[in-house]
């Protein structure tokens, strides 16, 4: 499917409830003492390549910076010893860049962020890397920058550690993330399917907005709608009457459909553009309009489509008016199935040997990842947001937190480890 070209704000609204930290502080086991260290020491590190990336403007549109990214990106993966392949879209700048691991234990573990942000070329100039004393900011910093800084800066710890207790390890970037993956979310599917694990490196809510650093348990699907209205144009000054406004006619199924979305459990609808007419003084006889739509549950999108065809051809306001709705689905839906939520409160106690530190489950988020590509078909057992805590996405001044870079490597590692030695 071609890419839907809207943007959304991902995890700009998280929901309210979360899931309570699973192990309790006096429980806790004690800290990997190697590990810790090596993440401790690793903090310089993570803030160097941080500034790296961020000095790189790699907006989806621009094929120059993603260049750039890529080779950055690719040479960091062969410092640690992967081989590496660009994989290059049907269409669109960029490529992706895959990294394999070959290792001697029994598990495949897959580790994707994404490499595009929403920034035109030029942000840098009034919004610059700096730091303002626990926060760093700069476009894309967060999202997802953080994200690939976790995956190559944790790969490098276990390394040095000698640890190869798996069969394969991959890890993807892909290119075009923030204009709905149309060219990368079949390719993280398929690979997906291939591995055991994936954890996906989206950011986590900084302390200022949630209470602590978490994981992201589900994440919606996103859609986009079309209405378009065919009409009959006339003059509007001279005979109006022999026309048949199709702009009339699409206020009116845009009324007609504007709630049809709150007796379908599990989407959202909205609708947000619309365009009629060429002339002022015309009776346009093409309208049509755009929604952004939202899906938290398996088939929710065909029953939407479904109830909206259903809908225009109930009745029209305007006759001789003919009223079509597509709905193209972009991003799956991603939803933490059981042994996922499993796995999260192992995380839980991993971060629990931090001093008690708690780590929250997040249940929802109305944006979007592409963590629904990689668990679409639930073979893999998948989880989301392991990247740095930080917000401000898509918007001005966007951080991360400083102290949240030990944690987020730690946990990583911890759960690599874990999970490799999972029956």
């Amino acid at each position: 499917m071609p890419a839907l070209h809207f943007r959304r704000s991902k995890f700009a609204t998280l929901i309210a409830v979360t899931l309570a930290a699973g192990a309790a502080t006096s429980r806790a086991a004690p800290p990997d003492a190697a590990l810790l260290a090596a993440a401790n020491a690793a903090q310089p590190g993570v803030i160097a390549s941080l500034k790296d990336m961020v000095s790189i403007e790699s907006g989806s549109s621009n094929a120059a910076g993603l260049a750039k990214m890529a080779d950055y990106v690719e040479a960091r993966l062969k410092a640690i010893g992967a081989r590496t392949e660009r994989m290059a879209p049907a269409r669109g700048p960029g490529t992706m860049v895959k990294g394999s691991l070959t290792g001697s234990g029994t598990k495949k573990v897959m580790l994707i962020a994404h490499m595009d942000t929403v920034y035109p070329a030029g942000t840098l100039a009034n919004e610059p890397y700096r730091q303002d004393g626990n926060k760093l900011y700069g476009p894309g910093i967060a999202d997802d920058k953080g994200g690939i800084a976790v995956i190559l800066h944790a790969l490098a710890i276990l390394k040095d550690a000698g640890w190869r207790d798996y069969a394969q390890l991959t890890v993807l970037f892909n290119h075009d993330e923030e204009v709905g993956s149309g060219t990368s979310g079949e390719t993280i599917a398929q690979l997906a399917d291939q591995h055991d694990y994936v954890f996906s490196c989206e950011p986590t809510a900084a302390k200022a907005v949630a209470k602590s650093e978490g994981l992201l348990l589900g994440a919606a699907g996103a859609a986009r709608a079309t209405m378009e209205v065919k009409g009959r144009s006339a003059h509007a000054g001279v005979a109006p009457d022999a026309g048949r406004n199709a702009l009339i006619e699409l206020a009116y199924q845009l009324q007609q459909t504007r709630d049809i979305a709150k007796d379908i459990p599990g989407a959202q609808l909205n609708w947000t553009s619309a365009k009629a007419g060429v002339a002022g003084n015309q009776i346009p006889d093409q309208a049509s309009a755009g929604a952004d739509v939202r899906i938290t549950a398996p088939g929710a999108a065909e029953r939407l489509r479904a109830a909206l065809q259903e809908k225009v051809k109930a009745g029209r306001l305007v006759p001789d008016t003919e009223t079509t709705v597509t709905l193209e689905v972009g991003h799956s839906p991603y939803v933490a199935n059981d042994r996922a939520r499993a796995l999260a409160t192992q995380a839980q106690s991993i971060y629990a040997e931090l001093d008690g530190r708690e780590l929250m489950l997040h249940p929802m988020t109305g944006g979007v990842t592409d963590a629904g590509f990689a668990g679409r078909s639930g073979k893999a057992v998948v989880l989301e947001s392991f990247g740095l805590a930080g917000w401000g996405y898509h918007a001005r001044n966007e951080y991360i937190e400083i102290d949240s870079i030990v944690p987020r490597l730690y946990l990583m590692t911890r759960l690599l480890q874990t999970v490799a030695r999972a029956p």
